[in-house]
């Protein structure tokens, strides 16, 4: 997430959003300035508020918003929550909008980027979701899905995080 705070400028406005007149007019800058002020707060530990603008953001988008700015959004809003069953939630909307997202729409997002890649990650979140709640066999066939899909990770520091990820999971499930 650190590189996106750097888009804003040292004034605390984006592009004009939010503070002047123009960025008032314009909805997707608003949404932009909504969706950073969400990262930095989740930086700063400061999870409410982190959790607040990205709830905003996610009804400014709506239920038909955009596929890809769904995943990712009910991605992030997934680990701001103090609830297991709200988290869940919002891991299986990730994962809805994950399974809806086209090759095509990822791409233009970043070229190399492929839906495949979100699965893992998805996946060990869900199961650790399951365990959360007591329910460890869905947290094992979650689990398996994750493993499964570890094939479709680059080799990067990420990456052998998530797999790291599993493999702990894996053993506590044991």
């Amino acid at each position: 997430m650190s590189d996106v705070s750097d888009a804003r400028g040292t004034s605390g406005d984006w592009g004009g959003a939010g503070g002047s007149p123009a960025g008032r007019d314009d909805p997707v800058l608003a949404r932009i300035a909504l969706g950073l002020d969400g990262v930095q707060a989740a930086q700063r530990g400061r999870t409410a508020e982190a959790r607040a603008s990205f709830e905003a953001l996610w009804k400014a988008l709506g239920e038909r918003g955009d596929v890809f700015h769904r995943c990712v959004l009910a991605h992030y809003l997934a680990d701001l929550q103090d609830d297991p069953v709200a988290e869940l939630e919002w891991d299986r909307r990730a994962l809805a909008a994950a399974d809806s997202l086209t090759a095509e729409r990822a791409e233009t997002y970043r070229s190399a980027l492929q839906v495949r890649a979100f699965y893992p990650s998805l996946h060990l979140n869900l199961a650790s979701d399951y365990l959360k709640l007591g329910e460890p066999a869905l947290a094992r066939e979650q689990l398996e899905r994750a493993a499964r899909s570890l094939d479709a990770l680059p080799e990067d520091a990420y990456s052998a995080g998530i797999r790291t990820a599993v493999d702990e999971l894996r053993q506590r499930l044991r």
